[in-house]
């Protein structure tokens, strides 16, 4: 009776096309380290916890390894690295406020779409949470952003960033420190 032989090749090919599979599946989907709430998708960015790549300024962020470009929603931080034009008063401080917010965060952020989903130069709109922190929110309490609440979002949100922009001129802070 002859004796059934398996191919080690055919294996060996087998296990590595299950792992590319696996391989492209997970990077097509993002690297989040909690699965969203299913049908949640806006603009292509899912809600949930993404790590932080870097901090461009103080309301731009890329996330994870797909290189997702976040701009705060609501907000909008003195420039750093607009081409052809200064660096605007405040600019930096607002940069380094969102980095230490990100330390704090050790690297990630939940992600909160609430409104438009992305902006006219295709960057995704979020809110960003470190716990019960919002990111949107203290930069404008803290007089580093300026509320813009003419777009579509929450009046939740908007009345947030209303009573943070509210205090920071009451308590003459940042910007509003002149």
């Amino acid at each position: 009776m002859a004796r059934y032989r398996r191919s080690r090749w055919r294996e060996f090919i087998t296990v590595a096309v299950v792992v590319l599979l696996i391989a492209f599946r997970w990077w097509s989907e993002g690297t989040t380290l909690e699965a969203p709430p299913a049908g949640t998708v806006a603009g292509g960015l899912k809600p949930g916890v993404y790590e932080v790549d870097r901090v461009v300024d103080g309301d731009t962020l890329i996330l994870n390894s797909r290189r997702l470009r976040v701009r705060l929603q609501g907000v909008n931080s003195p420039e750093t690295l607009k081409p052809d034009s200064p660096v605007e008063p405040w600019g930096p401080q607002a940069s380094d406020f969102t980095k230490q917010f990100i330390r704090d965060a050790k690297g990630f952020v939940r992600v909160e779409i609430d409104g438009e989903p992305t902006d006219q130069h295709g960057r995704h709109l979020a809110f960003l949470w470190d716990g019960d922190r919002l990111l949107n929110e203290e930069l404008v309490r803290n007089g580093l952003a300026r509320a813009t609440l003419h777009y579509d979002f929450s009046e939740r949100k908007k009345e947030r960033l209303r009573r943070a922009q509210r205090d920071a001129k009451r308590d003459a802070v940042g910007i509003w420190s002149r």
